[in-house]
């Protein structure tokens, strides 16, 4: 194999030729570059077909991944919703449970746990298996939430059955459409600046707003206050009373029974007063309480 070989080329037909000497170690050489070089083009193709596959896997995977993170996102917005749900569930019931003297304080009514914020916290897509146990978890979390819910709900209709308790009489409404302009305890009076105690809130609205009653009552007082404003006091049972201070005018009178949502007068300026609003208080036995606590918003 590693013997000299000749290649003869003929150059035309009148017999005219030339000798190429090839020494066999040069030809073997030859030989060994060309199936190199088929090798190497055959890994080159299979290389190409291989890249081709895995990215055409990679781009299924992400599509993949896209979806399962939508999908997530969908959970998670569901489960933000149940989460609003419970609090306002569980806002009334405190409320309530305020309201007939069940609970002394009110209760937390928000979820406790970490922040459930998950759109913010575990979307990269390597964070997605700790976004699936977060969900898990809360929903589990949620889920004896609600059941204790459930519980106390009958626990609270138990007790207003038991206490016969007429709900229809909670002052439980705005008296009036507008905006608190001061609300219920401390503040620095309007008039000589200095902090004082103040035992009801104001509610702005425009002069000739109507207001109407809260809750059921019997009127225990309708006409002209000290101040030198309208005003009137309803008795809603129980020892509970509210009273409604500079109004324009009054629409009832004392001993009238009135329903909730019924006209009882309309907004004024009357007294002593900065400007058009209704001062809204609301006592049990006698002592001023905030009547946020019998509002359910």
């Amino acid at each position: 194999m590693f013997k000299n070989y000749q290649i003869v080329i003929f150059r035309d037909h009148h017999g005219a030729y030339r000798k190429l000497r090839f020494r066999g170690w040069l030809f073997a050489l030859m030989l060994v570059a060309l199936a190199a070089l088929v090798a190497g083009n055959v890994s080159l193709v299979r290389y190409y077909y291989n890249y081709k596959r895995m990215e055409h896997e990679l781009a299924q995977w992400e599509n993949k991944a896209q979806d399962q993170n939508a999908q997530l996102l969908s959970l998670s917005d569901k489960i933000k919703g149940l989460e609003i749900d419970l609090v306002r569930i569980r806002g009334f019931d405190a409320k309530l449970r305020q309201m007939v003297n069940i609970d002394q304080e009110p209760r937390e009514v928000a979820p406790g746990g970490e922040d459930k914020d998950f759109d913010k916290k575990y979307l990269p897509l390597y964070r997605q298996e700790m976004l699936t146990r977060k969900l898990h978890q809360f929903l589990t979390e949620l889920r004896d939430q609600a059941a204790l819910e459930r519980v106390r709900q009958q626990e609270l209709l138990s007790m207003l059955d038991a206490t016969k308790t007429h709900l229809a009489a909670f002052p439980s409404t705005w008296p009036v459409a507008g905006w608190i302009a001061s609300p219920f305890g401390e503040r620095t009076s309007p008039f000589t600046g200095k902090k004082e105690f103040h035992k009801g809130m104001d509610i702005a609205a425009p002069i000739g707003a109507l207001v109407v009653a809260p809750g059921e009552g019997v009127v225990t007082f309708a006409g002209e206050t000290e101040g030198g404003g309208f005003g009137l006091v309803i008795d809603h049972q129980g020892g509970l009373t509210t009273s409604y201070g500079h109004l324009r005018d009054v629409l009832v009178s004392k001993g009238q029974t009135v329903t909730r949502g019924q006209t009882i007068g309309h907004v004024g300026d009357s007294g002593q007063t900065s400007g058009p609003h209704l001062h809204y208080e609301t006592r049990l036995g006698g002592v001023p309480v905030n009547p946020m606590r019998y509002i359910l918003e």
